[in-house]
């Protein structure tokens, strides 16, 4: 890390659509901005839950907004987010615990493959409307990440082990001390504090306080 490059960590949950559309959109920039850009694979059940906090689509009104509004961040981020009003059910009915504790196992073992794979989850779950929660649909984006079927399988048992869950839920826990209510949570280090984004449309001040 050279100095004076600006740490930016991004919290996310592959459930979380927003996550998606900050994460590209953080890709894009690390390019530009003087920033080192750090992926923190979170769990957004555990955050909703500490926090009190509940899926904006549960308020209809909100629901329906959130349509509309994903269609135009889709579009103009020109990442493939796919959704409609009956995905709302497919969504609650998801867990996304499995996919972050791979994605975790992965981090800590070929975090190359981070990036990838994270998107990855996205695509199969918001764009070709795929389950992410069974170990075969997990295997099977991680195929298409480009992870050996050596690799995955190790990711796969590592998923119910001690390190990785207590690795998944340190990060969480990390999130909420940021004072992360949601996802995703974009934290950047700057002039020795952590300065807390929340959501996909914030970017232009983080910019704006990281002197970009």
């Amino acid at each position: 890390v050279s100095m004076g490059r600006t740490v930016v960590e991004l919290f996310y949950d592959v459930i979380s659509p927003y996550s998606w559309l900050g994460f590209e959109a953080l890709c894009r920039y690390q390019h530009i901005w003087n920033i080192d850009l750090r992926f923190r694979p979170a769990f957004l059940g555990g955050i909703m839950q500490q926090t009190g906090n509940k899926p904006p689509a549960m308020l209809p009104k909100r629901a329906e907004y959130m349509l509309k509004d994903l269609k135009r961040m889709a579009k103009y981020y020109q990442v493939p987010v796919h959704m409609s009003g009956d995905d709302f059910k497919r969504i609650f009915a998801t867990s996304s615990l499995a996919a972050m504790r791979f994605i975790t196992a992965v981090d800590m073992t070929n975090p190359q493959y981070l990036e990838p794979l994270s998107r990855e989850f996205w695509m199969r779950f918001w764009s070709q409307h795929e389950d992410i929660s069974q170990p075969e649909n997990i295997l099977a984006v991680a195929r298409q990440a480009g992870l050996s079927a050596e690799l995955s399988q190790k990711a796969l048992e590592m998923t119910s082990s001690p390190t990785v869950k207590d690795r998944l839920k340190e990060t969480t826990a990390e999130a909420i001390k940021y004072g992360a209510f949601g996802m995703p949570a974009v934290v950047a280090h700057y002039n020795g504090k952590p300065h807390l984004f929340f959501g996909s449309d914030r970017l232009e001040l983080l910019g704006s306080t990281i002197g970009e």
